[in-house]
């Protein structure tokens, strides 16, 4: 079992933008194209080492194409040479945290290690800037999943929510909402949920976080009510095909359409960590295949979201069923 389960939620945060990037490099970031990003930035940062910009950025790409280690001494050397960041501090954080689930199971000393530095950069970033949200609603989940012995629980992670709700009433709702989860309290996270939605907030991200929670509870109504209200605040965001596709499947109604939203969301939208998973998408569609009594294609589906996400356990445990019928 993992340290801490560190970022679990999907991020539904987007479009943050390339601040500090030179054009071309921005467009190979925006693009997906991580491992032609890294090349250029390495380059860049030979010429220009004392660019704390570019050492943010370098690890940014280094975190999309896996490699944590290398993203954690990038971050590392952004910290160094501009220690007032508070974003530099909160993505170390986050490096940090993928390196600690990633040695939970060959590493315990150093799985150890990293989930204490996880929660010491989240509360650094945090202190630094009580209005990024972000790092807010990380060091919040970050004590909503880690044990008392490295700075978690649930009364921590409630007072950081009171502290959040002060700067943005909003997030420290759907911070709310988002504990109850954790803690499998699942009754009081969709109250919480019905709330958000029914106050109509006119930031997308709130009903796309609520169309995350009843994905994951199965529950197929309300993953349509949340889907539905964020089309209606912005039907041009890059992320509706996917949550269109998910909440048909989850219906059991027009699965033609739904294969079409989820193929269009793998083959237009750019794999990143700040958006629901190309994996998730192939989950859902190997879902769907198996709702059609299509078994092979059920199986090639899960397969292809292996092959991106091997460590995966819903998409093995998925595929390990399938395999039994």
């Amino acid at each position: 079992m993992p340290v801490v389960l560190l970022l679990a939620r999907t991020s539904n945060a987007h479009d943050r933008g390339v601040d500090g990037l030179p054009p071309e490099i921005g467009a190979l970031y925006a693009a997906g194209q991580y491992r032609q990003a890294t090349d250029a930035l390495q380059a860049l940062a030979q010429r220009n080492p004392s660019d704390a910009v570019i050492q943010y950025w370098l690890g940014r790409n280094l975190f999309e194409i896996g490699d944590s280690g290398q993203a954690i001494s990038s971050f590392e050397r952004a910290v160094a040479l501009d220690a007032d960041r508070s974003e530099y501090h909160d993505w170390l954080g986050r490096a940090c945290g993928r390196k600690a689930d990633e040695s939970s199971h060959s590493n315990m000393a150093l799985a150890l290690s990293m989930a204490r530095r996880t929660h010491h950069e989240f509360e650094t970033a945090v202190q630094l800037d009580t209005t990024n949200i972000h790092a807010q609603r990380d060091l919040i989940e970050f004590m909503a999943n880690a044990p008392g012995n490295l700075g978690g629980g649930e009364n921590h992670a409630l007072d950081q929510i009171h502290a959040l709700s002060a700067v943005d009433p909003l997030e420290g709702m759907l911070a709310l909402a988002d504990l109850y989860t954790v803690r499998k309290k699942f009754e009081e996270a969709s109250e919480e949920y019905q709330k958000i939605l029914e106050s109509a907030p006119n930031r997308i991200d709130a009903y796309l976080e609520a169309a995350d929670f009843y994905r994951d509870r199965g529950d197929a109504e309300h993953a349509e009510q949340a889907v539905e209200a964020a089309s209606k605040v912005d039907p041009s965001d890059r992320r509706l095909s996917y949550y269109r596709g998910v909440a048909l499947v989850l219906e059991n109604k027009d699965l033609a359409a739904a294969e079409k939203d989820l193929r269009n969301y793998i083959d237009t939208v750019p794999d990143n960590s700040e958006i629901p998973a190309h994996s998730s998408a192939y989950e859902w569609l190997g879902k769907l295949y198996e709702k059609a009594g299509k078994t092979d294609s059920a199986a090639g589906e899960f397969r292809a979201g292996l092959a991106l996400d091997p460590r995966n356990k819903v998409l093995r445990e998925e595929l390990t069923k399938l395999m039994k019928r």
